[in-house]
């Protein structure tokens, strides 16, 4: 008779070495699981984690807690109703159709052109300090109309807020770290707020401070939040998901041949980086009444930790889920940054991420300009750099060699 497996610990140092094959354990033996480190409850199933982001039943209130001390103000993740549909109508057109593809395209490129060009002639090149760290910071910095001079106090505090939200053991020092990182960018902004309401411009501050819906305009205090939420996340997992996309291409050269090849392949590329390895490996939720899922069931109020990571290798939801495959058919790569997306890295329903359509356009365009400047590319030691972090994930370093065409190991079944 074979014993179970002991549900593994999220909080552990094994856990955050390799999480996967213990997401492989929760899947099939735990799909429910009451974590005590965290006193939540961990689910890993595709199906129910997909249920948590799209039924009106789970809620988002838990950020109250979770995230609402370090940006120092609510914003879009944890509003509902009315309030969520007014302040997304209010950001949401900076990051889609005209907007994105007239004013963030040109910037986009721009920002990604200095950067290359600041390395286009070295051998070796750390591509998350030199470039995946920063493209989405300058981009976010040049569209509020901010000093890029001050690029390093602003991923100091979106990385202090980050490390903050992914507090899972409760850390005091962190968390202190991440309400004064909070605090901080707010007295920076105020009194550019104050400028951009006597003097708009043409910037996204300038129209966060002056736009309305219905009757309803964004107050300082909403407008600093949101720019907090805006470098967290457009910082931390834009530059991990371009760091992973390259990362997993370059361990495949046979996959990185074709893209080189076919640029249409690109978002392909992105989306399954996105399911195979996601930047943000947990998102939290919390249900307004008991809810019975795989497993058993929910108490009403308990937080529920939804293990994206889990979810997206789930073998019932996706063929060959551990290997990495640009031409993956499950995908779609048109829906991939939409609400209609199969896979979770971006959540799904009403709190899909705003900002989708800007990460895909930094990475479609920070990957062609980089396959455009190096016509052959490897990892410069010849092997594969690891993955850091639990809550948000992706290679520390990714020091690679351009112009030549290093060798590269891929350790056995990673696909």
């Amino acid at each position: 008779m074979t014993s179970l497996p002991q549900p593994p610990d999220i909080l552990s140092p094994e856990f955050s070495a390799d999480p996967y094959p213990a997401y492989r354990i929760l899947r099939d033996h735990y799909p429910l699981f009451h974590h005590k480190g965290t006193d939540s409850y961990l689910i890993s199933r595709y199906e129910d984690v997909e249920r948590a982001f799209r039924d009106p039943v789970f809620s988002t209130d838990n950020y109250a807690w979770q995230i609402e001390p370090a940006h120092g103000g609510r914003t879009l993740p944890q509003m509902s109703g009315r309030e969520h549909a007014v302040r997304r109508a209010l950001v949401a057109p900076a990051f889609r159709g005209r907007e994105l593809h007239e004013r963030l395209h040109p910037l986009i490129e721009r920002n990604a052109r200095e950067l290359i060009d600041a390395f286009r002639d070295a051998e070796d090149v750390d591509l998350v300090a030199q470039f995946a760290t920063r493209l989405p910071i300058n981009v976010i910095v040049d569209m509020l109309g901010l000093d890029r001079a001050d690029h390093d106090r602003f991923h100091g505090w979106y990385t202090a807020v980050v490390a903050f939200l992914a507090n899972l053991a409760q850390d005091p020092d962190v968390a202190a770290a991440g309400r004064r990182a909070g605090a901080e960018l707010a007295g920076y902004l105020r009194p550019i707020l104050r400028e951009r309401r006597a003097a708009p411009g043409g910037d996204l501050l300038s129209r966060l401070c002056t736009a309305d819906v219905d009757g309803v305009r964004m107050n300082d205090r909403d407008i600093t939040a949101f720019v907090s939420l805006l470098l967290a996340a457009g910082g931390e997992t834009t530059d991990k998901a371009l760091a992973l996309t390259v990362r997993n291409l370059l361990a495949r050269p046979e996959q990185l041949a074709a893209v080189r090849a076919d640029r249409t392949l690109i978002p392909a590329a992105f989306a399954e980086t996105l399911r195979y390895t996601p930047p943000v490996q947990m998102i939290m939720r919390q249900p307004e009444v008991d809810v019975t899922l795989s497993g058993g069931t929910v108490p009403a109020g308990a937080t529920v930790t939804c293990l994206i990571g889990a979810a997206n290798r789930d073998p019932r939801r996706y063929a060959r889920p551990d290997a990495f495959d640009v031409r993956r058919a499950e995908l779609g790569a048109t829906s991939a940054f939409s609400a209609a997306a199969a896979h979770v890295a971006f959540g799904l329903g009403r709190h899909f991420c705003v900002g989708a359509l800007l990460a895909r356009s930094e990475v479609e365009i920070g990957l062609n300009q980089l396959l455009d400047a190096f016509p052959a590319m490897g990892f410069a030691d010849g092997t594969e750099p690891a993955d850091a972090g639990v809550f948000t994930r992706g290679p520390r370093q990714l020091w690679v060699r351009l112009g030549t065409r290093a060798a590269v190991r891929t350790p056995a079944g990673t696909g």
